[in-house]
């Protein structure tokens, strides 16, 4: 937006007042331990489900779950590279879990810090980027698979928690 656009730049935490995109100063905030949740869900062509039921499918690149979940971990690792203002934090926690319900490959991601900001989009860009890979190593298949929805799940230890309700 051109800056005669934003009518109230206090609405916004990453641009200041001259209207400059700013990092917010989280210095003044507790240190506590915070916790994210997301998920992410690809949805996979029935040949390539059936291939993964009961084990992980093993194409030229690797296996298909298995690298998707250290790809999700490195993302969570690199997010203040990867989103502009995003804090650099030291993660206590990265954990990611994939599951196969019928032909969806159902992501969930776990980020765990002590600090004084959330962790919602080291957990999102995991999930995110774990989609991404499992897309990644499927696609010499199929391109006929869908990604999404990808969201917040959970989130706890700062000045509000959420719980997606079901």
């Amino acid at each position: 937006f051109p800056r005669t656009h934003l009518q109230d730049m206090s609405e916004f935490t990453h641009i200041n007042s001259k209207g400059d995109p700013t990092m917010v100063d989280v210095s003044q905030k507790n240190i506590t331990t915070r916790v994210a949740r997301a998920e992410s869900f690809v949805e996979l062509n029935p040949e390539i489900a059936a291939q993964l039921q009961g084990t992980d499918l093993m194409v030229k690149k690797g296996p298909v779950f298995q690298t998707a979940i250290i790809a999700g971990i490195q993302a969570a690792k690199q997010c203040s590279q990867l989103i502009p203002l995003c804090h650099p934090l030291p993660l206590s926690k990265v954990a990611v879990h994939i599951d196969l319900e019928g032909i969806t490959a159902h992501i969930r991601t776990e980020v765990k810090t002590t600090g004084q900001t959330g962790v919602e989009m080291e957990a999102l860009t995991a999930a995110s980027v774990a989609a991404l890979t499992v897309y990644d190593m499927c696609k010499a298949f199929t391109h006929e698979m869908t990604i999404g929805p990808t969201r917040l799940t959970h989130k706890s230890g700062g000045k509000s928690d959420y719980e997606r309700k079901a």
